[in-house]
């Protein structure tokens, strides 16, 4: 049962797949921070780049 679970584990957390979608996020911040119709999106955009950078550096330390 713990190989199991270890193993499910091992497959959630995979590297290539969160890397994809924080770097997915840093470019949505980056479309947020030069676009010009909407200044909540200007607002959020600092925040939306630095979840990504987080994420991308925490994830860059999960197993291939």
């Amino acid at each position: 049962m713990k190989q199991e679970n270890k193993s499910l584990l091992r497959r959630i957390f995979r590297r290539g797949i969160w890397e994809n979608l924080s770097t997915a996020l840093i470019l949505i911040g980056v479309f947020m921070l030069m676009q010009p119709f909407a200044m909540w999106m200007y607002t959020y955009s600092f925040i939306v780049i630095l979840i990504g950078t987080i994420g991308f550096v925490i994830t860059s330390h999960f197993p291939d």
